[in-house]
C-alpha cells in the first residue's frame, strides 16, 4: 500500500480515518493486486491499469467513488452518479451506519470488468 496514500488518509479527522481505512482495506479484498496511488490529489485504485475506485475525503464528508459503473443503478440515499453515470458514488458523514457489504458488492461488479 501506498505511504503517501496513508499520509492523505491520516491528515482527516478520526472518524473519516477510519471509514478510509476500512474503504481501503475492502478494495484491497474485493480486487487482488490492486494498485494504489495518489492521483488528482486523492487515493485511486487500478486494476490493469483501469481506474476502478477513489476516495476523497472533504470537510463533511468521505467520498467513495466506484469506476466502470454505467450498468449500476443509482440507489437514491445511497448512491449517485456522477457525469455521464460511468462513474458512481457514495457520500459518508460522521455517526452514519454504512453498508460496506453493499460497496463491496458494488465494486466486484464494476470491477470484473477490468
Amino acid at each position: 500500500m501506498s505511504d503517501d496514500v496513508a499520509q492523505y488518509i491520516n491528515q482527516a479527522q478520526p472518524w473519516q480515518i477510519d471509514v478510509c481505512e476500512k474503504l481501503r482495506a475492502l478494495v484491497g479484498q474485493i480486487i487482488p493486486d490492486v494498485e494504489e496511488r495518489m492521483q488528482y490529489g486523492k487515493p485511486h485504485y487500478l486494476k490493469n491499469g483501469h481506474h476502478a475506485a477513489a476516495i476523497a475525503v472533504a470537510k463533511d464528508k468521505v467520498s467513495f467513488l466506484v469506476f466502470n459503473a454505467t450498468d449500476i443503478p443509482e440507489v437514491k440515499g445511497l448512491l449517485r452518479a456522477l457525469g455521464n453515470g460511468e462513474r458512481k458514488a457514495v457520500d459518508i458523514r460522521e455517526g452514519q451506519d454504512v453498508d460496506y457489504d453493499a460497496l463491496a458488492s458494488v465494486l466486484e461488479k464494476t470491477a470484473t470488468a477490468l
